[in-house]
């Protein structure tokens, strides 16, 4: 039963192996227009985002901690 799963797992990994394509890589941009590379994504309010998330996180760690204690 083991060389039938392995030999069906090689088998479909080939299969994906070789089906897998790449795209083409993307427009690099900047170009004479002043495009910002990488398309002018928002990544101030991400970051606001990730902040909020870290402040929850650890005040929730310092107060189970406080909690033990």
């Amino acid at each position: 039963m083991r060389k039938k799963i392995l030999l069906l797992l090689t088998i479909f990994s080939i299969i994906l192996f070789f089906n897998v394509k790449a795209d083409n890589p993307p427009d690099p941009g900047g170009g004479p227009t002043g495009d910002p590379v990488g398309g002018g994504s928002p990544v101030g309010s991400g970051m606001v985002i990730t902040l909020l998330l870290s402040a929850g996180y650890a005040s929730k760690k310092l107060y189970h901690l406080k909690e033990k204690k």
